[in-house]
């Protein structure tokens, strides 16, 4: 990696119970940022959460300022390293991608494009998100994500604290117009190379972003492309249809900050 060149920066959010160790191994996204000239971070949460707004995380209960962490962790990497401001990025599943969006919400002018995989939007997250700038989003759910559900609902916590999430089409929808994106895309079938049982669907919203969900018809609780973290009749299927890292990374080199 060049030093005399500003790079993309990437956080890589791991999920609740989990760590930035597990989260490198899970995603491999160390070459999809090798292949884009991405630095790639993979932080670890307090007692393997993050408090990401919703209010079922013991991060939360206790105050913990993960925005303010992230931000300034981000300033620390920039100190370090040099860092586009403009092609800054956030990822995650599940409370990772909570905690992504939470940070995008908050803090737009730092956060250039965010990536959610099995974690569609919060009511109350919904409700107060004004980001001071247009967003790209992209979403990626499986249907059979018994986690947190592709329709949304009322989902109870580890911690037996519950919260209500949008639907991960109303998610696009809410995201979409927090972003100034009008103009309908999709449904469009996206291709399947491998011997897989699952269907991928592109939809959503273009306009002053692009806003996108890509729909994993049979998916389960999981990153695509990623390992099978736990069994399949925990948590779901694993797609092997679409590498999720490069479809995150493909995303975030096309959507620098304007």
């Amino acid at each position: 990696m060049r030093p005399d060149v500003a790079h993309p920066l990437v956080l890589v959010l791991h999920g609740g119970g989990g760590n930035g160790f597990g989260m490198s191994r899970l995603s491999r996204f160390n070459r999809v940022a090798d292949e884009h000239g991405f630095i790639v971070v993979y932080p670890d949460g307090v007692d393997a959460f993050w408090a990401d707004g919703r209010g079922v995380t013991d991060a939360d209960d206790q105050g913990v300022d993960d925005v303010g962490f992230l931000l300034a962790l981000l300033d620390a990497l920039a100190a370090r390293h040099r860092v586009d401001p403009a092609r800054v990025f956030a990822a995650g599943i599940s409370n990772g991608g909570f905690m992504a969006q939470r940070l995008a919400c908050d803090h737009a002018d730092r956060i250039a494009a965010i990536a959610s995989v099995g974690a569609s939007l919060p009511a109350a997250l919904a409700d107060r998100c004004r980001p001071a700038r247009p967003v790209p989003a992209l979403f990626v759910h499986g249907t059979e994500d018994t986690f947190i559900p592709y329709a949304g609902g009322l989902v109870t916590g580890r911690s037996g604290r519950s919260a209500v999430l949008l639907s991960a089409p109303d998610s696009v929808r809410r995201w979409a117009q927090c972003s100034g994106a009008a103009t309908p895309i999709g449904p469009t079938d996206m291709p399947n190379t491998s011997d897989d049982p699952t269907r991928l669907v592109r939809t959503g919203f273009t306009g002053a972003a692009d806003v996108e969900l890509v729909t994993v018809e049979g998916g389960g609780h999981t990153w695509p492309g990623g390992i099978q973290y736990a069994p399949v009749r925990m948590i779901g299927l694993t797609s092997r249809a679409v590498d999720a890292s490069a479809l995150i990374g493909a995303f975030f080199a096309s959507h620098p900050r304007a």
